[in-house]
């Protein structure tokens, strides 16, 4: 099993190197590659066509600007495909590309993260593949288990560092 990771461009990549990472690190396997819904609809026609046959279980499909990759990519496979919207030189504000793989017409749901939250997009891929791969459950439940040790760690850290102790009734 593993997951697609498209983009629109090479310069997405700064974005979604991060859902390769955290797929890494979560026992994934994936591949990565560019396919363009503008400049290559033939590329990604048959990307999205093919990719069940190749063992490809979960897409996720970053893109900016008018942002149509997802989109046109849930339009034509049957796989979950989970938009990045990626904020581009060209972007308003990263808007335009989050309304376009938001705002998708009923029958063809791209599931959307926050603007470049590639990893987000990885960890949920990883959790749709986690439903078939008792390995990758495990690594989830570890990574998760790591973030709320993170957190805890950081809260005890500042609640030492900004504790007030009161005055001694002597003052």
């Amino acid at each position: 099993m593993k997951v697609g990771i498209i983009m629109g461009s090479k310069s997405d990549l700064p974005v979604m190197q991060d859902a390769a990472d955290v797929l890494k690190a979560l026992g994934a396997e994936f591949e990565i590659t560019v396919v363009s819904a503008h400049r290559t609809p033939e590329r990604m026609f048959q990307y999205a066509k093919t990719a069940a046959e190749r063992g490809i279980k979960v897409i996720i499909a970053g893109a900016g600007g008018a942002a149509h990759l997802p989109g046109m990519v849930a339009s034509i496979t049957h796989l979950p495909v989970i938009g990045v919207p990626v904020k581009s030189s060209n972007s308003i504000d990263g808007w335009d590309s989050i309304l376009s793989i938001l705002q998708m017409p009923n029958g063809i749901p791209v599931a959307t993260v926050a603007l470049n939250a590639a990893k987000n997009a990885g960890i949920l891929a990883a959790q749709i593949l986690a439903t078939a791969d008792p390995r990758i459950t495990e690594n989830l439940k570890a990574y998760k288990e790591d973030l709320k040790l993170k957190v805890e760690e950081t809260a005890r850290e500042m609640e030492s560092a900004f504790s007030s102790k009161a005055d001694s009734p002597e003052n």
